[in-house]
């Protein structure tokens, strides 16, 4: 039963502490190229180095995989799902 009360804890935490899609959409669109979009789903190094390409470029080829990712909902928190989707 421990376990089960686990679960019902952490199905109730999205709505309180989770991430938005449109937020995440936002983010990646506006501020793709410094990282900010995974800094904000919880990708910390995937951030920094988001950071590291856009300055020589090839950056922004993953920011646009990103928002598509984002938009279609491949792209997730890593902490699990959106508490607010499109």
């Amino acid at each position: 039963m421990h376990k089960a009360a686990k679960q019902a804890k952490k199905a109730a935490a999205p709505a309180e502490e989770g991430k938005s899609q449109v937020v995440a959409a936002l983010l990646c669109f506006f501020l793709g190229g410094l990282g900010v979009h995974d800094f904000y789903l919880g990708y910390i190094g995937k951030g920094i180095l988001q950071i590291v390409l856009s300055l020589l470029i090839v950056g922004f080829i993953l920011v646009i995989i990103d928002f598509v990712r984002i938009l279609t909902g491949s792209l997730k928190p890593k902490n699990g799902e959106y508490a607010k989707k499109i």
